[in-house]
């Protein structure tokens, strides 16, 4: 429901005056009367130019868009760093239960008993040799008083060769010992992008044209919100002129009534007359009322729009004029001008693209992807010189190459699927398009329209303007009966409300048209 339906509604104008309105509109009302008994402030003039921009610097609609441009912008210059290098650091440390062990416990052993087993094989060789030389016929007491001088003489050579290969063994091992339950590791790692698919180039057009339909949409927004100031502004001062126009009128009809009581003192008039012309009297004073109160109800909808407090006490510049400067124009349907301007059309234009590019990314599943790799990596333990408990790194540079081979058509599938919704959005289009084009035709007939309206209404109050003079003169001599009179009061009074509101017809739909074709500023 409009604004104008539901203060009408709410004062009770036409039928199905919804209750809730009712009461919020006597609420409402009821404050302002209560504000009205204050000390009275100076008015605030307020110019259509700068209702508007009051009203756009107060939108919480135009400064969410704004917010989303932010966004946006954002997201289109985080889009651009894909394709630079990327570098990150990673550091990690684990702890385990067991460690890593090189050697087997058999290997342990017989590498710390290394040097009993060199000479356990020594003695057993030379045990060996004396055998040898018993069997090739020499005494065997010779051969035994030998080995034994022999044995005596090495016994400690053997010793010391012992525990010198038992102790190199056991630095075998202990070399070999890992302790790998504490492991750190750290790495620089740079990548860049070479071939992606598209992938990249893909997404910076969509953040690109993402950055379009926020400022698209802020502009639809923006023209929203002049629009529905411009309605709000002229109904103020549509209800000012009607309200000057029903004050009017009630002096008119109390004058009237002045004259018909005399007339009935002076027995010329009946009492009849006189009820009727009060009835009249009546009657206009419910109209400066209801009036009265739509304009109070409109002006606290501005102040709302543009941001003053509702109590605010604010004039505008049209509604004291006596001439609303309502100029007719020529109509014109301009379909290219509005095709081209329309933020609507436009928004329309930028879901394509970005559904289209979306389809893009999506077929970059299809193709290899190439990237260039470089870094630094530390480790402890490290092995670069034998296995270390020291902190120890190395550079390193290389390529990255990923190609799809196999994904039971997942990629073709999504391909499939982006295409029929761009295919929707380019529907959508279509038909925004032709209802444009109505549109267009439609406000251009209306402007028109409103034209001739508007040469009516002042034809009509030039003939109402001479039959009221008529009138009154009749009157005056006393040929023409009150009822007479007051219908052609009845007659001004339509004829001079129609023309208000052809002047306020005609200024709505040059802003209709303006909207229409993409050019309200």
């Amino acid at each position: 429901m409009t604004n104008k339906r539901f203060l009408l509604k709410a004062l009770g104008h036409g039928s199905g005056a919804h209750p809730a309105a009712a009461r919020w509109a006597g609420r409402v009302v009821g404050a302002w009367l209560l504000t009205a008994a204050l000390p009275v402030q100076a008015q605030q003039l307020l110019s259509l130019d700068s209702c508007r921009a009051m009203a756009l610097r107060n939108n919480k609609q135009m400064e969410a868009a704004q917010l989303r441009q932010d966004v946006a912008k954002n997201i289109r210059k985080s889009m651009r760093t894909k394709y630079l290098p990327h570098i990150s650091a990673v550091g990690t440390y684990q702890f385990t239960s067991e460690e890593i062990s090189l050697l087997n416990n058999d290997q342990k052993t017989l590498l710390s008993n290394m040097g009993n087993s060199a000479v356990n094989g020594i003695q057993n060789y030379a045990q060996q040799i004396g055998a040898d030389l018993v069997a090739s016929g020499l005494p065997a007491s010779l051969v035994q008083t030998i080995g034994t001088a022999v044995h005596t003489e090495a016994a400690p050579l053997e010793t010391a060769l012992a525990s010198k290969l038992n102790g190199v063994g056991r630095e075998i091992v202990d070399a070999f010992h890992t302790d790998t339950r504490h492991v750190w590791a750290g790495s620089i790692m740079a990548v860049q992008p070479v071939f992606m698919g598209g992938s990249i180039v893909a997404m910076n057009k969509m953040a690109t044209l993402g950055e379009r339909l926020a400022e698209n949409t802020t502009e639809a927004k923006r023209q929203n919100v002049i629009y529905t100031v411009d309605q709000t502004y002229w109904q103020v001062v549509s209800l000012k002129h009607k309200k000057k126009l029903a004050e009017s009128y009630l002096a008119v009809v109390k004058k009237l009534d002045g004259d018909v009581q005399k007339m009935i003192k002076e027995g010329v008039a009946t009492r009849s007359d006189g009820l009727s012309v009060s009835v009249k009297v009546n009657e206009a004073e419910m109209a400066v009322q209801k009036v009265n109160d739509g304009l109070v109800l409109s002006k606290m909808l501005l102040c709302q729009m543009i941001g003053l407090p509702m109590s605010e006490q604010v004039t505008l510049a049209d509604e004291d004029k006596d001439d609303l400067g309502a100029l007719t124009l020529a109509p014109q349907a301009n379909v290219e001008q509005a095709l081209e301007n329309r933020p609507e059309l436009k928004m329309l234009d930028n879901t394509v693209a970005i559904a289209k590019q979306g389809t893009n990314l999506l077929r970059a599943g299809y193709y290899p992807q190439l990237a260039l790799t470089g870094g630094y990596v530390v480790s402890n333990p490290s092995l670069q010189n034998g296995f270390e408990r020291k902190f120890r790194g190395f550079w390193n540079v290389g390529v990255l190459l990923r190609i799809p081979l196999w994904n039971w058509g997942d990629v073709m599938y999504k391909v499939r699927a982006s295409k029929s919704a761009a295919a929707i959005v380019n529907l959508q289009r279509e038909e925004a398009r032709e209802k444009i084009e109505l549109q267009v035709n439609q406000v251009a007939f209306k402007v028109e329209e409103a034209n001739k309206r508007l040469a009516m209404a002042e034809a009509s109050v030039k003939k109402a303007d001479e039959n009221l003079h008529t009138a009154n003169v009749g009157f005056a001599e006393g040929v023409v009966t009150p009822t007479i009179v007051m219908e052609a009061q009845t007659a001004w009074l339509q004829a001079k409300s129609q023309k208000i509101d052809a002047e306020i017809a005609v200024k709505m739909s040059q802003v209709d048209l303006q909207k229409a074709l993409g050019s309200l500023q």
